[in-house]
């Protein structure tokens, strides 16, 4: 990465009001991968209600759906929507699967996580994204430019714990910015 390129893996993105896709209105995006080659990250706060977890393992063929543990299903963006992946508390680390972000967040992208979770040996808390939110080289950097995007440090308690709703406005209460403060429009100096 460029020297004056901030690394923002383990961050969390918020969007901006006034984003021009509407997919990422008030998106609050958790940083999974940031590097020159792209970036990679999931949308935490838009859960998918047409989706459940007992009815994706069904479609999995994992045994366990009724027993399932109740794990909303979130639309982690518009890349590769058929693909899942578990972001999690970082205590849990399945060998060469689990992508460590760093000591309190990690992702595992296969379905040995899923069973891990049905059979009670799962991660303490996880969130299931179905498709990720990608960047080419440049692109994110470009649209932090815009002002599409503020960024701040990912807290376990905004990913995990804080109601769907409330997380974009939580996020934003971690810069100590009022949301009604924000304007769709941005200035230059």
């Amino acid at each position: 990465m460029p020297e004056n390129t901030v690394n923002l893996c383990g961050k969390l993105l918020i969007a901006m009001p006034g984003m021009g896709d509407p997919r990422f209105e008030k998106s609050v995006i958790y940083m999974c991968a940031h590097s020159d080659d792209g970036a990679m990250g999931l949308i935490i706060n838009k859960p998918t209600p047409e989706v459940t977890f007992p009815k994706l393992l069904e479609q999995l063929s994992i045994d366990g759906a009724k027993d399932a543990p109740d794990t909303r299903i979130y639309f982690g963006g518009p890349v590769e929507l058929g693909r899942g992946f578990v972001l999690h508390s970082g205590k849990y680390h399945l060998d060469d699967l689990t992508l460590t972000v760093d000591d309190r967040f990690g992702m595992t992208a296969t379905r040995d996580v899923l069973m891990d979770m049905v059979a009670g040996k799962g991660p303490d808390k996880a969130l299931l994204a179905l498709g990720y939110s990608g960047w080419g080289a440049g692109q994110l950097e470009d649209e932090l430019q815009q002002n599409g995007w503020l960024t701040c440090d990912a807290t376990p308690e905004v990913v995990f714990d804080v109601p769907d709703g409330d997380k974009w406005v939580a996020a934003l209460k971690l810069l100590g910015i009022d949301p009604f403060m924000l304007s769709a429009t941005a200035g230059r100096a």
